[in-house]
């Protein structure tokens, strides 16, 4: 074995090449500026969901409960 083959086998990858992303929304390819969008449309739309409370973790409570910080008389 001579040395520049000793020393090219131990050589490990820094970064893996990252696998395209696309838009969560139209499934389109990302683009950089929007990430992980591919558009400011998309990144708009998105934002639009969560400020109207279009995304919500479905829970056991049902509406109207509260929080139980209610006082008492």
């Amino acid at each position: 074995m001579t040395d520049e083959t000793k020393q090219t086998s131990n050589v490990v990858a820094l970064k893996t090449p990252k696998k395209a992303k696309s838009c969560p929304l139209c499934r389109k390819l990302a683009v950089q500026t929007y990430s992980p969008f591919c558009s400011k449309r998309c990144a708009d739309l998105d934002l639009g969901k969560w400020l109207g409370e279009g995304y919500r973790i479905p829970s056991q409570e049902h509406p109207g409960l509260g929080d139980g910080l209610e006082e008492e008389d």
